[in-house]
Formats: C-alpha cells, structure tokens, sequence
C-alpha cells in the first residue's frame, strides 16, 4: 500500500478526490481532502472530505444519512489526485440527485451506448406523464395485476423458447421479459440501485460460503 505521505497535497494542503460508484461505475461527485480527512476516510472506511466554503472537515452522510463506504482510493501516476470507489448508501448530491454530475454541456456525434438507467427513466416518464398511444403507459393505466400478468406471460414464453434451444428466440424473449419487470419495478418504487445493493450483498454471502468451503 502507498504511504500518503508521499502524495502530492497542493499548497492549501488539500488533494482531489474523484468519488465513483464501484457498481456502476459512475463519476458520484469531486471534492477535496487534506490528510486529516484522508486518514479519518481510511480509519472510518466511510468518505471524510474538506470543505472548500466552510474550511472544515465533512463526514458524507453525517446528516443526511447518505453515507459512502470506501472500497478503495486510487492515486493517480502523478500523485496529486485520488480515485475512490465507494458503496453508496443514497444519492451522491445534495439535490437528490445520484450524482453531481447531471448538466450535459456537450454530446459528440457518437451515441452513448445502451444504457439501463436511461430505460428507466424512459418508463418513468411514461408513468408521470401519459403518452396517448404508447404500451407503457397503457400498463401503468391498468395497474399492478395487469403488469404482474405480463411478467407471468413473458415468463413463460422464456421458458418455452429455452426449452426449444432457441437461443436468438430466447434472447428475444429475456428481452421483454426484462422490459416487463423494469415497468413492474417503476410501479413498486424499486430502483436500479436497489436491486444492485441486494445483487451485491448476495455476491458478499456467495463469497463467504466458498471461502468456508475451502477451510
């Protein structure tokens, strides 16, 4: 491991810590940090910044409860900036948002691959303002037991195409299988970050059993 003291503070002492999700991937936000707030981040294993505007140290999630468990701080190959990757407990940003990073300034002529979140966002909109004509919001008109009928159908129609060896068919019908659950899951407030925390925590017991069967 490095020795901290070999990095590079600038003359107010302080250092840049780019926050990420350590699921997602996702720039959470950018603050700073002295080597006070280094060291409590590191005895904590929970993000201790310096605030710039107030000119002291701020537990993340001290008052809002959003707290960010560190899985690793990264400094770069100069030395003067940190990368850490965190497990968030709730959104990044004081607004509410998941990240700080939420303003498009410019996008290039190459499209952004597919993204889950932007679906998400894509039903949800459907779901806060009705679209005449569209299947989406003709779901969320008719309900829960609707929707819950579809997830059963679609299913059902995996289940056949894979019995079949049908794989192209079959990654069809995964395909609006997970369209289905996603409108299910706007329907019952459960967010893409839900399921990664539970797909993670099971990742963990998973981890556990193996290393008690290798004893």
């Amino acid at each position: 491991m490095l020795d901290i003291s070999k990095l590079k503070f600038d003359e107010k002492g302080l250092i840049p810590a780019i926050v990420v999700d350590t699921q997602t991937k996702a720039v959470l936000t950018l603050a700073y940090m002295n080597e006070e707030s280094l060291r409590i981040s590191m005895e904590k294993g929970l993000t201790c910044f310096f605030s710039r505007s107030r000119q002291k140290l701020w537990l993340k999630g001290e008052t809002s409860g959003n707290f960010q468990h560190i899985v690793s701080i990264t400094a770069d190959c100069d030395m003067d900036a940190l990368v850490v990757e965190v497990k968030k407990d709730g959104p990044a940003c004081h607004t509410g948002e998941e990240s700080c990073f939420f303003n498009p300034v410019y996008e290039g002529e190459t499209a952004p691959g597919f993204q889950y979140q932007d679906l998400m966002d894509m039903l949800i909109g459907r779901k806060e303002n009705p679209k005449e004509g569209s299947y989406t919001t003709y779901l969320f008109s008719k309900g829960l037991d609707k929707i819950l009928k579809k997830v059963g159908e679609e299913t059902t129609e995996v289940i056949i195409s894979a019995k079949d060896i049908d794989k192209a068919n079959t990654v069809y019908e995964i395909g609006d299988l997970m369209y289905h659950v996603m409108v299910l899951m706007i329907e019952m407030g459960i967010s893409l970050d839900d399921i990664r925390r539970e797909m993670a925590s099971r990742h963990v017991i998973d981890k556990k059993v193996k290393q008690e069967k290798m004893k």
